[in-house]
């Protein structure tokens, strides 16, 4: 249980910091904007304080991390909050409702961090068995709490700690997988979604095993490629192929450079009675494009949904530039009226920037194309209006003109 009010460590803007912005909804102070004095400094990495403005009135209580950018993570506005069991167990109960309002079948993100107003959290939820990413210490210090509630609220058997994110690394947290609760899978777990089967290795595949927040964006694409040929580049386990099967496609082809996502995507398609109309290819998706061109090979529907190529700002232009790649070899492929669809999963490049991107690529590829869709991540990642980083995915369709 936390301590009262009165005995947690209190961290003050400073004069010249903007408390407008976190008054009207920011979670975050940065840490320059915090007056860091002696006993700011001593407060431990993890722990609770205080927030005030300059003037010393409340602006909320908050997880501290004063060596950090962000040096204090809002939990709760009202300063006298009690952030213990009955606490914890109120957001994820929150979340779960919203999630069983939206989706028939337990498949999806069931807490979005920040969006779900636990900062760090990440749980997707794979029937019975959910997978746990947190990557903040305040959470790793409650971590028998955060896992009762979790299984009080969803009734899982089986919950999985996969620790291997960059966030965790930043935090000065250790790697680590392991069974939190109940067993560990022996196989691939079957994920139904959009009319299609999807294998999610939830213990030894990419994140938490399969990637939820292009549910939404996999079902526009399907309704685009009935009677058609289907290119999914970057495919992991076959996200945007198998669901176009599923709608009606007569064949798709998976390209991946992870051989383990290829054979999950496979082992998705036979599941679904759909492997004879499915076929993949491991490599490099830049030189499969190119070697793709060289074969005369043609698509009504591409798709490409990289990893993030601007995880930060620094990155920033470096990432625009190999979007604008991707889209300047993908446009060649498409039929003449065919659709080619672009992703970003980088929060760093904004749908301005990315769209930009994208039309310069295509524009370089000497296609002429018309926007007819964007699409973000589904409800079940909601967005922090204030963070760009909870609404980190975007999703770009164009026509290409005959």
């Amino acid at each position: 249980m936390t301590a009262p009010l009165s005995s947690l460590p209190i961290l003050r803007l400073k004069p010249k910091a903007d408390a407008k912005r976190i008054r009207h909804g920011h979670p975050w102070a940065w840490g320059d904007d915090l007056v860091l004095d002696r006993r700011a400094r001593a407060i431990p990495a993890g722990a609770l304080a205080v927030l005030e403005d300059a003037e010393r009135q409340p602006l909320g209580l908050g997880v501290a991390t004063v060596e950090g950018k962000i040096g204090l993570r809002l939990l709760d506005r009202d300063p006298a909050a009690l952030i213990d069991q009955a606490w914890l167990a109120a957001r994820i109960q929150a979340a779960v409702d919203a999630r069983t309002k939206l989706y028939d079948e337990p498949y999806y993100r069931l807490i979005h961090a920040e969006g779900d107003g636990l900062p760090g959290l990440i749980v997707d939820r794979f029937g019975d068995t959910l997978v746990m990413q947190p990557n903040a210490i305040w959470l790793e210090e409650r971590e028998a709490a955060i896992v009762a509630a979790l299984r009080d609220a969803t009734g899982c058997a089986n919950l999985i700690k996969n620790g291997t994110s960059r966030a965790r690394l930043a935090e000065g947290l250790p790697e680590v997988t392991e069974v939190l609760l109940g067993d560990a899978p022996t196989a691939p777990i079957q994920v139904p979604m959009n009319g299609a089967i999807y294998m999610a290795d939830v213990m030894a595949g990419q994140k938490t095993g399969l990637f939820f927040d292009q549910r939404e964006n996999h079902a526009f694409a399907a309704r685009l490629a009935r009677g058609g040929r289907v290119l999914d580049v970057f495919s992991h386990v076959g996200g945007f192929g198998l669901a176009s099967l599923a709608a009606g496609a007569v064949h798709a082809l998976a390209v991946d450079a992870s051989a383990p996502a290829l054979q999950l995507a496979e082992a998705g398609a036979e599941a679904a009675g759909m492997a004879d109309r499915f076929a993949t290819r491991q490599g490099d998706a830049f030189a499969t494009l190119e070697a793709l061109a060289e074969e005369g090979a043609r698509f009504d529907l591409v798709i490409c949904d990289p990893p993030a190529f601007a995880p930060a700002k620094q990155a920033l232009e470096a990432g625009l530039r190999a979007y604008e790649r991707i889209a300047k070899l993908a446009a060649p492929l498409v039929t003449e009226g065919g659709v080619l669809m672009l992703c970003s999963c980088s929060h760093a490049a904004e749908l301005p920037k990315f769209r930009a991107a994208c039309l310069r690529g295509i524009g370089r590829a000497g296609r002429e194309p018309r926007l007819i869709y964007t699409g973000f991540a589904g409800p079940d990642h909601p967005q922090h209006p204030a963070l760009t980083e909870t609404g980190y995915l975007k999703a770009v369709a164009f026509r290409l003109l005959p």
